[in-house]
């Protein structure tokens, strides 16, 4: 492994990456707290809120994981006219995140909101629309990433978590515009729409996401996982696929050749977060031009940082600087 190139890339090439992040945008917000008793009013528990937090989730936490990374980073999806948006739009500017493509409409905008005691979810609360995105509001997002295309971009990365962004018609739309331009796009699949992706460049998914496809569940060995990301590659006309394999790592698979990437990961501690990390990772390793190989292993130790972390996490040059000389 070319250490030093990685070392080189992350000091010179990250604020020369020009990535767009579309898709579904979210934001997660946290109560932590301790439970000290159950309710009288009904049988559940009492949790007494001693703090809480707000946080980028889906394709905004892909966007501010590339910007704490120095790269240039734009975003577009879909919010509502509410608070939520609002707290969204403040951490886009705080962090250097172009929000231009910030497409408003009459749903709300998708938040999650976590109950904590201890490092425990106790519970989590939904703010999303289940309506479908206007063909009006769906005609703007696409001009937006129209016009970014024009402007030379390096990447685009797709964040799929079934919020309505991600369509059949629209990932199509997307993934072929790109691919006139010249710029490869990687897809972070949280949702279960594997016919979204046809033609994509990169697919990044975990074992869950692969078996809901398949007929038999496999096991988390390299060779069924192989086997199963060519059976989807073949199936969805998919070009290449990382597949993140928990406390095993991740595997490269590609048409002629599987890199498979041992954790470094000292302790497994949440996973939430850790397909943001290695998509971003590796979206920024392709628009700097590092080898897929290299981006692979870049994007496995910052995936290996976030799981060791409570909720979503982003990873800094010096972090992975400091992992890459141990």
């Amino acid at each position: 492994m070319d250490k030093q190139r990685l070392r080189d890339f992350l000091a010179e090439k990250t604020g020369q990456c020009k990535i767009l992040v579309v898709g579904d945008i979210m934001l997660d917000k946290y109560y932590y707290g301790e439970v000290t008793r159950i309710s009288g009013e009904a049988p559940v528990p009492i949790t007494r809120v001693e703090s809480s937090s707000e946080k980028l989730g889906g394709g905004a936490n892909i966007a501010y994981s590339l910007a704490v990374l120095g790269c240039k980073v734009s975003i577009a999806g879909f919010v509502g006219k509410d608070s939520h948006c609002e707290s969204l739009v403040e951490k886009f500017n705080h962090y250097g995140i172009d929000a231009g493509g910030l497409i408003y409409t009459d749903r709300p905008t998708t938040t999650k909101v976590r109950i904590m005691s201890g490092n425990q979810q106790m519970f989590r609360l939904d703010f999303e629309a289940k309506q479908d995105i206007e063909l009006q509001d769906m005609a703007r997002f696409e001009q937006y990433i129209g016009e970014k295309l024009s402007e030379s971009l390096d990447c685009v990365i797709i964040s799929d978590h079934a919020n309505g962004a991600c369509t059949d018609a629209s990932c199509s739309w997307i993934i072929e515009k790109c691919h006139n331009h010249g710029v490869p796009v990687v897809v972070d699949m949280s949702a279960a729409s594997w016919v979204n992706y046809r033609n994509a460049d990169y697919v990044v998914a975990n074992l869950k996401r692969i078996n809901k496809e398949l007929l038999q569940p496999i096991e988390n060995e390299r060779a069924a996982v192989e086997k199963a990301c060519h059976y989807l590659m073949r199936k969805f006309h998919i070009k290449n696929l990382i597949a993140t394999r928990s406390q095993k790592g991740m595997a490269l698979v590609r048409e002629n050749e599987t890199i498979h990437i041992s954790t470094v990961a000292q302790e497994l501690f949440d996973v939430l977060g850790a397909t943001d990390a290695v998509t971003a990772v590796f979206g920024m390793a392709l628009a700097g031009g590092l080898p897929p190989a290299l981006g692979a292993y870049l994007a496995n130790l910052a995936a290996s940082r976030v799981v060791a972390r409570l909720g979503t996490y982003a990873v800094t040059r010096e972090e992975l600087e400091g992992m890459l000389a141990q």
